[in-house]
Parts: C-alpha cells; sequence; structure tokens
C-alpha cells in the first residue's frame, strides 16, 4: 500500500472551500503577515474589482447587448506540506479573474480572463456579444428579475481576520504529525499540511444590483499508515473552519489518524449477503449528495434524474428533514445571496420525509415552470447553475450505539470507493470498507467489498442518529440502511 503526495496535496487544497465554484488560485510563493495588512489590505479592498466590473457590463451594452452580468474574484492562500518532519511544499498563490455574461436576446456568451491589468474592456465585451450573436438560443436564458435581488447583505462572519502566517502553518502540519507518530502502531506518516486563505468575490449585473462578500478559510490534515509491507494500512483525518478559532487542534487531528489507521490493520473479507448496513458520518454526506443532484433543477429539466416525478412525494421516513442553510454563520458554503443577485434563504428539500423542491436557479425554474429557489452557483467561465449550500440531515433522536444494538451481522462504512450511481435509475453500487457488525458490536475491519442497492430504497429505508456536526460542506450524522447487498468474497 501506498501514500502519495497527490492524494494528501487534493485533501489539503480542499481545505480552501472559499474558491468552489467561485475563487480561482494562481501561483506564487512567499510569507504572509500574521494579520490583514500591507500587501492583504489591497487584495481586500475590492474597489477596483466593482469597478471592473461595472466598466464591463456597461462596454456589452454599448457594443449591442440587450443584458450582461459581471464577476470579479480575487483570492490568496497559502499551506505547507510535511512529511517526516521536513517541509515537501510551501506554496502561496494569488489571483484576480473576471468573467463576463452577455445577452442578446435569449441567445447568451460568456467570456473570462485573469490577465486583469492589461485587460481591453472593450475588446472583451465587443468579442463576447459577437460570440452570443452566433449562439443557439436558449429560451430559459436571461438575468435574474430586479425585484428578486437581495436588497440586505447579512453578516455571517465569514471572514477571519487574522491570517496564520508559514511558520504557523508549518508548526500545525508538524504538531499533527508528531501527534500521529507518536501513538504506538503507527510505522510511517504519509504526510500533514495546513493551509489557509481570504477571498473576494463581487456580482453585476445590468439590473444595477450590486454585490460583494468576503470569505476566509484555515485547515489542518494529517495521514497516518499502520502496519508494515503488504499488511500496511492507512487512515485519516482533517478539520477545516472559517475562523481558526473554529479548527479541532493539529494533534488531536494527528491522533484520529492514527487510531483509524490502527483500528484497519488485518482487514477480513465477508462473505456476500444482504444485511443492514450504518454509514459512518465522514461518509454518509455523499448520500445527501446523490439526492441534490437527483433533484437538480437542471437534471430535472433534462429528465435525466429517477426523482423527475417525484416533488410533493414521500422519499424518506416522516421523521426525516434534510435542510439546506446558506446563512448558516460560519458556515463553510454560507453566502449572502445566489450567483445571480438573488437573495438566499433556509429552505428544507425533505420535509417530514417529502420532497418538497427541487435545486433551482432562474433558468432551470423558468424551464420547470417554477420560481428559482436562489441556489445558482457560478465560475467565472460559465453561466450560472444550481447547486446546495450547507446542506445537512437533521439529527435523528437515538445514539449511534443505539441505532446498531439490534444489528446481528452488518456493516458499519467508513470509507467508499469509486462512483458507481447511477442518477438516471437511482441503482448505487460502491467499493467499500469500514467494520463488521455483529451483535450490536463493531467486531473487526473488513475491506474490498462492493455495497449494492436502489437509492429509492436507501432513503425510504434510512435512520438518522443523534450525533450530528457541521464539519464539512455537507453533513449527517450516522445513519443506518437496512437490506443493502455486500458482494464479498
Amino acid at each position: 500500500m501506498g501514500v502519495d503526495s497527490a492524494h494528501l496535496k487534493q485533501r489539503s487544497h480542499a481545505f480552501l472551500g472559499i474558491i468552489t465554484g467561485y475563487f480561482r488560485v494562481a501561483s506564487s510563493s512567499s510569507a504572509s503577515p500574521s494579520h490583514v495588512s500591507g500587501p492583504l489590505e489591497t487584495l481586500l479592498d475590492q474597489s477596483s474589482l466593482r469597478d471592473l466590473a461595472e466598466q464591463l457590463v456597461e462596454a456589452a451594452k454599448k457594443a449591442g447587448a440587450d443584458a450582461a452580468d459581471a464577476v470579479a474574484v480575487r483570492g490568496v492562500s497559502q499551506g505547507v506540506e510535511i512529511r517526516d518532519g521536513k517541509v515537501e511544499e510551501s506554496e502561496r498563490s494569488e489571483g484576480d479573474d473576471v468573467g463576463l455574461r452577455v445577452l442578446v436576446g435569449r441567445r447568451q456568451a460568456v467570456v473570462s480572463t485573469n490577465d486583469v491589468r492589461n485587460l481591453d474592456v472593450a475588446r472583451l465585451a465587443e468579442r463576447a456579444v459577437a460570440m452570443a450573436r452566433i449562439a443557439p438560443e436558449d429560451p430559459y436564458a436571461g438575468l435574474a428579475d430586479a425585484s428578486l435581488h437581495a436588497r440586505i447583505i447579512p453578516d455571517l462572519d465569514l471572514l477571519d481576520p487574522a491570517v496564520p502566517s508559514v511558520a504557523e502553518l508549518e508548526r500545525r502540519a508538524r504538531e499533527a504529525e508528531e501527534a500521529g507518530l507518536a501513538v504506538k502502531g503507527i510505522t510511517k506518516s504519509g504526510g500533514a499540511s495546513a493551509s489557509a486563505g481570504i477571498g473576494g468575490m463581487v456580482l453585476a449585473p445590468s439590473t444595477r444590483f450590486r454585490g460583494a462578500y468576503l470569505r476566509s478559510s484555515q485547515g489542518i490534515s494529517m495521514t497516518a499508515i499502520a502496519g508494515e509491507g503488504t499488511g500496511m494500512e492507512r487512515d485519516y483525518d482533517f478539520t477545516s473552519a472559517l475562523h481558526g478559532a473554529d479548527l479541532a487542534s493539529p494533534a488531536s487531528i494527528g491522533a484520529r489518524a492514527a487510531e483509524r489507521a490502527i483500528k484497519r490493520i488485518n482487514p477480513r473479507k465477508v462473505e456476500t449477503c444482504k444485511v443492514p448496513v450504518v454509514f459512518d458520518p465522514r461518509v454518509a454526506g455523499t448520500l445527501l449528495g446523490h439526492l441534490a443532484g437527483a433533484i437538480n433543477g437542471a437534471s430535472i429539466a433534462r429528465k435525466s434524474s429517477f426523482l423527475k416525478d417525484r416533488l410533493g412525494q414521500q422519499l424518506f421516513d416522516a421523521s426525516v428533514q434534510i435542510v439546506d442553510d446558506p446563512l448558516m454563520r460560519r458556515g463553510l458554503r454560507s453566502q449572502p445571496f445566489d450567483a445571480e443577485g438573488v437573495a438566499v434563504s433556509k429552505q428544507a428539500f425533505i420535509e417530514n420525509g417529502v420532497l418538497t423542491s427541487g435545486v433551482l436557479d432562474c433558468a432551470t425554474a423558468r424551464e420547470l415552470g417554477l420560481a428559482t429557489n436562489a441556489h445558482a452557483h457560478r465560475g467565472v467561465s460559465s453561466a450560472p447553475s444550481p447547486g446546495a449550500y450547507n446542506l445537512y440531515l437533521a439529527a435523528g433522536r437515538v445514539s449511534p450505539k443505539e441505532l446498531i444494538a439490534d444489528i446481528r451481522q452488518g456493516f458499519y462504512i467508513t470509507d467508499l470507493i469509486g462512483s458507481g450511481v447511477n442518477g438516471v435509475t437511482g441503482d448505487y453500487s460502491r467499493g467499500a470498507s469500514g467494520y463488521w457488525i455483529e451483535n450490536g458490536e463493531i467486531a473487526y475491519p473488513v475491506a474490498e467489498v462492493t455495497i449494492a442497492g436502489h437509492l429509492n430504497d436507501i432513503f425510504h429505508s434510512l435512520i438518522p442518529a443523534n450525533d450530528l456536526e457541521f464539519r464539512y460542506g455537507v453533513n449527517s450524522p450516522t445513519v443506518r440502511i437496512e437490506g443493502l447487498t455486500i458482494a464479498g468474497r
């Protein structure tokens, strides 16, 4: 078994959730001050981005666009990766990007650039309009109606002005690795990392809405390896938050990664069977992701979802609530308005087990004859598309221990492999590893099995425990599913 640096880097960069969907990060290298000052003050001053966005919209109108909107983003991030006590990589990134969407009738085009300093605004706008004129008509394309725009920008406490220095990031990564290596049974480090960043976004449509916000993020991770030779097993832990004060301690991250790796040593295979399956919180959120994909307005409009005709129907037990809250204070995916400037709000997609709404932006809502529920997301090089924010499954009433107490034979899943889920049919099949349950207790580690079923059946039998914590962008407590097929030896 090997642990490569790409695996660690991917997870490390995922900590910078502030830039997901909006913020591009370019590359350079230097240290950062411990508080927002000097160069960072310039980076966080969004006035130049506001001016640029407005100039692009005005230039598009002069070039013949009937409507237009501009997105300008700016981000700064830094990260350190440690392996065996040595710095493997230290990065600092800064970048500006701008995107312009223009509409000529119902034809639209999007252009973008990261060459902001040398940008010829008029030429970029003319190119966008020329592209729109030869684009196919889209009867549902258009800006959000001005009456839907956010009037008040709520304070969601998204920005931590204290940015850790490179030295502090290195200290955090070292502490996490040292804590992991200190646990008896750990033979190697798969590496540890710490990262931090701040980003900003400005939206300017020709409907005169003007919105901007800043968001920060910090993270720590560690991967530990237990065992020797072909019997090696690895596991990891991480913490991610907008504010440094909300992070778990580096030592706790390293220790948990180590403990998880040790528990995986000497995994067994099991016979093919059909048993109750319990999803650990760190993988249970994937089920919510499958739901969000199936009720995405784009999938519904294309009739490519197994839930395309299920609005208003019972999908889950009546005790189940699935909520999306973009206004959660310090939420990893919180934001005060969507990518079309529409005011966002907390809403339940599943209420008392019933599907109450899809995930809609303006275009998909028009196509479906519905009203947008402000779920537009957008990068600088694309038109808006629908997506969720802080999606979570509300906590149930029983503890995880009570959830498995009556399971004579079952499977507790801690890791999922592959993406064998068909959003059109609802068929579900994924590689998995975790622990076998015997007589209501965790018995031994299990690896190299496949779980299979149908998402309709999975949703219908899902029972949540009471251990919900908000650690990820999509959060779930431990959940139990009845009767999945385990394909073993």
